[in-house]
């Protein structure tokens, strides 16, 4: 493949619509007016990095600047990142389609220690050095932030600087500070870091250099005496700090495909094995009556049909009841569903129970974590068996037919009493039954544990791979059982994190050995591959069970003893002890001071809420009115351009949700699950432009045909447009296309003339393929296609008839009769053409 661009990389990769860049909500600023350009960089794929709440706000507040410009850029997919290489094409930026390499500032999201390899395959596609040190002043500022910056060391040499905590506040900063960096005219790259160290949570790694003893343990050296730790960032207050009202609406299916409304940030359950409720300390919420305004702006802004209060323990939100009670009230008409996604055992109340009855209902999660109530003592679980019993029985009752155990093997102290606790309590949960004798279905996931820095549980070993193996096979033989699903994480995988999540410098040049073997995606099972690891490892000389399955002493030096989470250490230390003591510890918001160091009780405490001061009769209800009487439509709209690369299910989510914002009133089916009245024609195969599609759309009787147009255009990305809106009779499709005439242009080829000949002149020419169901197809194209003429050598018009349940699509006959490849096909400009039928 030579002298390709972008666009025709878009026609030949599998999932397109993740690299156009024309979302809703999406910001384009013109590059040449703005003093900064910074790029957001997600190491994993759209569909994850997309559902990134964090990136989300930072790709706002940076936007809010006038003097700044942040664009998006994920890693590419397996066949895109080929497709880059073969036509030496760099890594571009969604907004604007510029090389990453030309961007002022590359910000990483680091969420996950098997994500590292995907940020090197950005910076090699991006043309940009791995190592900060072997970078020069034409290469932009690499930075990273996120929970992996908690132990920042194994990539610490690939960065210019790294957030560690909160980003809201600091991502401004540095910015700023960049800005007048810059405005100074001082080329010196290390003026800037010196103006970024002075910033509370940035972390510069090349102000350290790292030292290892006779034991190999490392211990870093700072270079000046004012920079020694870095304390972590923190929003005191979640109500002043900025929030992505009008979030970017993704294409696909993304992992999180809903509005995510967080409630509150941190947690005091105090769980040891849990490094989140650790690093995000104390408990802050937001105020019930903010919510409540930030929800209204962004479902108007947005569409969205789900909403899904975010935090680390839903159920701990101080007044989540009459947060429930008011936000259905509010949306209950829009069909808007709200969603509890981390209820925790003990917390469903019976008023919450019954609210939770009208939510839209798919999968409930309970995290037992450990069989035995002795297990769950030592990792201050703080849940007894008897609540768990009475999570999934209530969740039964109230409708829910799937629950999902997760549980943990090689917790700190566990014994094979522990696994066959595990064993006996699944079962248990098994044999309930809700109203009516009805029994559920038990999902249990496994994995191994993986000890995390800052927590109570950063000196204890990771369980061998052997042994978890053999753990695993186990659980797997003995819950062998009707109504029950075992699930597992690959040993191989969690001991692969824990050696990321604990180790130090020396494992940046075995990412760079492994990311040249090949491994990428290393957190998805289809692309993990162990044995390169394993070879990468080898020949690093490594020992792996340094950073893994050794016990460390409490009083060795840490490869991140210089990161401040705000927790002391000392109270790390306690809590190690009173694991193997199994002794309780409250939870601060309700019990007594824990004295973990997070809170200096002026402006950095605990902040919760317990009432909710706006009054129903305040509510605003919003949607369609009962007992109104409804109409169909027919709605006409064409797909050009860059709506060729949406498939069928995207489209129809683009414009139920433009629909939504546009404040057009649709009816809705009944039921429990009750869906939008749309009907649309027979869909298009993904890369084909039309000049008129249709689709049938029941509304009430107020609703203006002629308003619609208008108000859809408004709410369409780019290459999406209605032009036309007319009334359909009740109880009929309309008139239907007999026949579907297309133009088709080559890219840089030209049609055989003589092969065309040849076809017209065929009495007979069958056309066999196997459908996607497995169904072998036999028609002859002669009677589908009713007309082909050659325009020019470059550009052919068909005309094929359908129906009777007989399709054939553009690709086919031109494969057919002139002999065209996969890829000439999709690199054509294949456009259906309008019809004088509709």
């Amino acid at each position: 493949m030579t002298n390709q661009s972008i666009e025709d990389l878009l026609c030949l990769v599998e999932k397109p619509s993740r690299y156009l860049g024309t979302e809703i909500n999406a910001v384009k600023k013109d590059l040449h007016r703005v003093e900064l350009r910074f790029a957001l960089a997600f190491p994993d794929l759209y569909e994850i990095g997309t559902s990134h709440f964090g990136m989300q706000i930072l790709y706002h507040i940076l936007n809010a600047h006038p003097d700044i410009a942040a664009e998006r850029v994920f890693a590419p997919g397996i066949d895109m990142e080929a497709m880059l290489r073969e036509a030496g094409l760099p890594l571009f930026s969604l907004e604007s389609r510029q090389s990453l390499n030309s961007f002022d500032i590359i910000g990483f999201s680091l969420l996950y220690e098997l994500n590292f390899t995907n940020v090197l395959t950005i910076l090699d596609l991006a043309g940009i050095p791995f190592f900060a040190a072997d970078r020069d002043d034409s290469q932009p500022m690499i930075i990273g932030g996120g929970p992996c910056t908690c132990n920042p060391e194994p990539v610490a040499d690939f960065f210019d600087a790294l957030v560690v905590g909160d980003g809201e506040q600091v991502i401004v900063k540095m910015a700023d500070a960049w800005i007048q960096w810059k405005n100074e005219r001082a080329d010196d790259r290390s003026v800037l870091l010196e103006k970024w160290s002075g910033i509370e949570g940035v972390y510069i790694p090349s102000f350290f250099t790292p030292r290892y003893d006779d034991k190999g343990f490392q211990s870093l050296t700072p270079h000046t005496a004012n920079f020694t730790r870095v304390k972590r960032a923190i929003v005191p207050d979640l109500d002043a700090a900025a929030f992505p009202e009008k979030p970017v609406i993704p294409y696909g299916r993304p992992v999180h495909d809903r509005l995510r409304l967080e409630i509150s940030r941190g947690c005091t359950r105090g769980c040891r094995f849990c490094q989140a409720g650790m690093i995000y300390r104390p408990a802050r919420e937001r105020s019930p009556e903010k919510l409540l305004a930030l929800s209204a702006e962004s479902i108007a802004a947005t569409g969205y049909e789900d909403l899904s209060l975010l935090s680390l323990s839903t159920g701990d939100y101080g007044c989540i009841v009459p947060l429930m009670q008011r936000l259905m009230l509010c949306y209950a008409r829009e069909h808007v569903a709200v969603s509890l996604p981390s209820l925790r055992a003990g917390t469903l109340t019976p008023e919450l129970m019954s609210l939770i009855k009208k939510v839209r209902k798919t999968g409930f999660t309970i995290a037992p974590e450990a069989g035995s109530q002795r297990l769950r003592d030592i990792i201050n679980k703080n849940i007894s068996e008897a609540e768990i019993i009475t999570t999934v029985t209530d969740a039964f009752n109230l409708g829910w037919q799937v629950i999902k155990l997760y549980f943990m093997i090689g917790l700190p102290g566990e014994t094979d009493e522990d696994i066959d606790a595990l064993v006996a309590l699944v079962k248990k949960l098994r044999r309930i039954k809700a109203a009516g004798g009805r029994r559920g279905k038990i999902n249990v996931s496994v994995a191994t544990f993986i000890p995390k820095a800052h927590t109570p549980f950063q000196w204890a070993p990771q369980m061998s791979q052997a042994v978890s193996r053999k753990t695993i096979n186990r659980l797997r033989d003995r819950l062998k059982l009707p109504g029950i699903q075992f699930k597992w994480q690959n040993p191989e995988v969690s001991w692969l994190e824990g050696l990321w999540a604990r180790g130090d410098r020396r494992l940046s040049r075995l990412l760079i050995n492994a990311y040249n073997k090949g491994c990428r995606f290393d957190g998805w099972s289809d692309q993990f591959n162990y044995r390169l690891w394993q070879e990468a490892i080898e020949e690093q000389g490594l020992d792996p069970d340094f950073f893994t399955t050794r016990a460390r002493d409490a009083g060795e030096p840490l490869p991140w003893d210089h990161i401040d989470c705000r927790v002391n250490k000392s109270f790390l230390v306690e809590e190690w002890e009173n694991s193997q003591t199994g002794r309780l510890v409250d939870d601060c918001r309700w019990g007594k001071c824990s004295r973990c160091g997070s809170c200096d009780f002026e402006q950095i405490q605990n902040k919760t809420y317990s009432t909710v001061e706006m009054p129903f009769d305040r509510v605003t209800q919003t949607g369609v009115k009962p007992f109104a009487f409804f109409k169909k439509l027919y709605i006409y709209y064409s797909k050009q351009g860059p709506a060729r690369h949406f498939g069928h299910l995207e489209l129809v989510n683009i414009f139920l949700r433009a629909l939504k914002r546009a404040r057009i009133t649709v009816k809705y089916s009944e039921g429990f699950h009750p869906k939008p009245k749309i009907s649309f024609d027979d869909p298009l195969p993904v890369g084909i432009e039309s000049q008129q599609e249709r689709f049938v759309l029941t509304v009430p009787d107020y609703v203006r045909p002629q308003m619609i147009a208008r108000q859809l255009n408004e709410q369409l990305p780019a290459g999406l447009s209605v032009h036309d809106c007319r009334p359909a009779p009740l109880k009929s499709k309309g008139p239907v296309d007999r026949h579907q005439t297309y133009r088709i242009t080559l890219a840089g080829q030209q049609f055989d003339p003589e092969k065309l000949d040849e076809f017209i002149r065929r009495t007979e020419a069958r056309l066999r393929w196997t459908n996607r169901k497995g169904k072998l197809k036999n028609i002859d194209l002669k009677s589908m296609v009713e007309k082909i003429d050659l325009i020019n050598f470059a550009c052919v018009e068909m005309t094929l008839a359908t129906g009777q349940g007989k399709t054939v699509r553009p690709g086919q006959v031109l494969r057919y009769i002139f002999d065209l490849t996969e890829q000439q096909i999709k690199l054509a400009k294949i456009v259906k053409l309008a019809t004088t039928s509709a």
